[in-house]
Parts: C-alpha cells; sequence; structure tokens
C-alpha cells in the first residue's frame, strides 16, 4: 500500500477525473500515432486500453477510492465473465491497491468523530493501516477501558459527499470511451452502486447491521457453533468512525496448507450461510469480497466482517425468487419462466434464443441443488461458471430490459460465494442442504 492524500473537495475530485479522461483521450491519440508508423507492435485492448492507459486507470482510481473502486468491484463480481481482458486486468489490480491516507487526514476524521482527545480512547494504536479499501483503512489499537485489542474503520474524507459527482463522471468516462459492452444497463449498475456507497458510508448504519448479524448468529444454535462477528465498540465509533472487536483469523483463500476436510467444511457453511440469508432470514451480508470470510483454525469458527451494504429485501420479492431457485432445483421450466416474469427479468416478449439462454442459465446456475445432481457436488470440478459465460453473449445481446434492482446486490453475493467453494475446491452435499434450507424438490 501506498499514502497519498484522498481528494476530498467536488472540485478537487473533478480535477482527477477530468485529467484522466484527457490524458486517456492523449494515451489513445499517442497509441494511434504509434501503430499508423509501425514503430510499435498493436497490443491487445485497442487504442483506448493500451498498456499506458491501463495505468493510468489503475493509479487514478486507486488515488480516488470511494465512488470509483465500488462500481470496480460491483462490475468485477457481475460481470467479469463478458468484460474485456483488459477491463478485467484493471479492475482486479485496483481492488488490491488502494491508497491509504496521510496521518494528518486521518487524525482530522478521528478527531471530528471522537473529538479532540481521541487517543486517550487507546492505550496503544498503531500508525499504519492493516488495510485499505473503497471506503475507508482499518488500523489496530487497543483499548485503553477494557485492554480489548481492537479494529478501527475509518472512512476517507469526501467519500460519502462525492458519491453523485463521482458517479456521475464515471459514467461520462465510461460512455465516452466506450469501455463497457452496450449489454451492462451502465445507468442501473451506477444506481446501484449509488444506493449502496451510501449504505457503507454510514457507520452509524452498518454498526446496526453488524449487531443485527451477529444476534441472528447466536440465537441460532447451529450458526452460532460456526460462525462469530465481531462486537461493535460504540464508545469508539461514530458516523465515520467504526471501532469493534478485532478477528484474529487470516482470510480463508490465503490459509496455505487447508486439508481438503477444512475446505469441505468451509465451503459448505459459507454457502448454507447465502441461503440462510436469504430463504429465512431475509437479511443478507451482500458484499462478496473473500476478506471477509476469516477462518480462525485455534477456534474453528469462521469469522464475519464487513457489514455496510447489508439489507433486506422485499417479502414479495424473495418468494418468487425462492420459487424460482426450488422451480431450478426440480427442472421445471414452466415456472420459471412465469417467475422471471413476474420478478421482471423478462418481459415476456423476449426472443426464443433470449428466453431459452435465461432458463438454461439458471438451471445451470442450480446444478449443484437439482435432485439429479450428485449427494456429493465438487466445486473443484464444476464448469458451471464456463457454462453460464457461453451464454451471456446472447443474453447481452437480447435482453429488454436490465434484472431487477434488488438482484445486483444478492446475486453478486451468490456469485461470490460459489467462486469461492470453487476456489477451496470444496466438495458440498449441495443437494441435501437445499433441501433442508429451502426445500422444493419434491
Amino acid at each position: 500500500m501506498n499514502a497519498s492524500p484522498v481528494p476530498s473537495s467536488r472540485i478537487g475530485r473533478l480535477f482527477h477525473y477530468g485529467g484522466l479522461a484527457a490524458g486517456m483521450t492523449l494515451g489513445a491519440l499517442n497509441e494511434s500515432i504509434k501503430r499508423a508508423t509501425g514503430s510499435e507492435s498493436a497490443p491487445s485492448g485497442g487504442l483506448v486500453l493500451n498498456p499506458q492507459n491501463i495505468e493510468r486507470l489503475v493509479k487514478t482510481l486507486s488515488k480516488m477510492r470511494g465512488a470509483a473502486l465500488k462500481l470496480g468491484q460491483m462490475l468485477s463480481f457481475q460481470d467479469s465473465n463478458f468484460l474485456p481482458p483488459p477491463i478485467q486486468l484493471i479492475l482486479s489490480r485496483v481492488q488490491n491497491q488502494a491508497d491509504y491516507m496521510p496521518a494528518s487526514q486521518r487524525d482530522s476524521v478521528l478527531t471530528s468523530n471522537l473529538g479532540a482527545d481521541w487517543r486517550s480512547l487507546f492505550s496503544t494504536f498503531d500508525e499504519t493501516p492493516i488495510a485499505a479499501a473503497s471506503i475507508g483503512q482499518v488500523h489496530t489499537a487497543t483499548l485503553a477501558s477494557t485492554g480489548q485489542k481492537v479494529a478501527i474503520k475509518i472512512q476517507y474524507p469526501g467519500v460519502a459527499t462525492s458519491i453523485s459527482s463521482d458517479l456521475n463522471n464515471l459514467s461520462i468516462l465510461l460512455t465516452a470511451t466506450r469501455l463497457l459492452p452496450k449489454g451492462l444497463f451502465l445507468d442501473k449498475t451506477i444506481a446501484n452502486a449509488r444506493t449502496e456507497l451510501a449504505w457503507e458510508c454510514d457507520y452509524i448504519r452498518e454498526a446496526t447491521a453488524q449487531t443485527k448479524f451477529s444476534n441472528l448468529i447466536t440465537t441460532s444454535p447451529s450458526e452460532s457453533k460456526i460462525f462469530t462477528v465481531p462486537e461493535v465498540i460504540s464508545e469508539a465509533s461514530g458516523p465515520e468512525v467504526l471501532t469493534m472487536e478485532f478477528m484474529s483469523g487470516d482470510p480463508v483463500t490465503r490459509l496455505p496448507n487447508l486439508s481438503q476436510q477444512e475446505r469441505d467444511w468451509l465451503g459448505t457453511h459459507i454457502l448454507r450461510l447465502c441461503l440462510l440469508e436469504i430463504v429465512r432470514w431475509n437479511f443478507m451480508q451482500t458484499d462478496p469480497n473473500w476478506s471477509n470470510f476469516l477462518y480462525n483454525q485455534s477456534t474453528n469458527k469462521i469469522e464475519l466482517l464487513d457489514f455496510g451494504a447489508s439489507r433486506e429485501f422485499p417479502r414479495e420479492f424473495i418468494d418468487s425468487y425462492v420459487g424460482v431457485l426450488k422451480a431450478a432445483a426440480r427442472g421445471d421450466t414452466p415456472t420459471i419462466r412465469e417467475l422471471s416474469i413476474k420478478l421482471g427479468y423478462l418481459t415476456g416478449l423476449e426472443s426464443q434464443a433470449m428466453l431459452e439462454a435465461h432458463i438454461l442459465s439458471i438451471l445451470t446456475l442450480a446444478e449443484p441443488f437439482r435432485r439429479d445432481a450428485p449427494a456429493v457436488y465438487d466445486f473443484g470440478e464444476q464448469t458451471v461458471t464456463d457454462r453460464v459465460k457461453a451464454l451471456i453473449p446472447v443474453m447481452v445481446r437480447e435482453r429488454l430490459r436490465p434484472p431487477p434492482e434488488e438482484t445486483y446486490s444478492l446475486h453478486r453475493k451468490l456469485s461470490g460465494a460459489f467462486l469461492l467453494c470453487a476456489r477451496l475446491g470444496s466438495r458440498i452435499e449441495a443437494r441435501g442442504m437445499f433441501e433442508e434450507v429451502v426445500g422444493g424438490l419434491s
């Protein structure tokens, strides 16, 4: 990670986006000249996404944080199957190298939230953050009142007030440079990002959601043995500062020597948690970032983080959505079509190619849960991702409307859980899990 001041005013952020647009235009022109004169062979990615412009994008988005990184995260999980490879490279890089703010900006945020004497709340405070993400950075400290080790999320200044302007600037940039496929319905993705960013910038809302999720876990006898949620430390929290119990586990994908039994155990419970969130709790932590799942091998528990984008869903939506899941598990294509129209995935006027691709994609995604699936499904050997990827060009070309708003976050989380199971190589009794949590196979 690198330290760099966060542009905190709207004018300052507009200046950086304007500079990025101008730089990319000049970079594309230079690339065109090089190719016309034959002085350089043409790399993949076209004139706009040449290597120099990719570096410009990564550097600027890492410096800006906020909406730029959030939109990148949303696109990378939701649409990475059909984004151009250079765009996938950019999104991957900016997710892993956000800058952190210098001490002066950090201390200003802490002072405005916790008071000028904020350091007295902590007996120790680590000056260098352990993580920097789209909305803020995380420091470790020791709580003075109890001696407890805590993690402190500190929001970047200006991020909350610049959401709309940042997204408008990004929309103009992405549209003008034609970096994304037309079928993305970028306006809907940006509208969803606007909503979720506002949630994530409200640390009071996040603290409430985190406490609610903790209560859901602790009041469930089976889940309380598997999961833990860090306690919120109210005395050291505010609208832009969230202090919580420090979790000592490691991200599940960064543990090098997991046994197959541990991989199966982790995948099983993470996937089951997703189904519980949808079907029983109607409350979901929708951020699919794999680093939000920590495995503490000493306690044999999965530690859950980051509840800023947690949300409830309308009951009518959930009932119909669960109906689609059940129909897919049974292979009931007429019900899939009927409920897809009710939910807003389809208008009923789609081409036969679009209808077939939509239904087949749902049946494919439900493959681990279907009645004809093996009792133990090997996610490490699955080809679901490739098969769905093959259907995406048809759906992008033929679909008549964007998917319903609720599915942007829900599908991102489900896709993240599915891909995590594949990354772990988990072998899961998915069919039995589905029947137990959701039902619908009989």
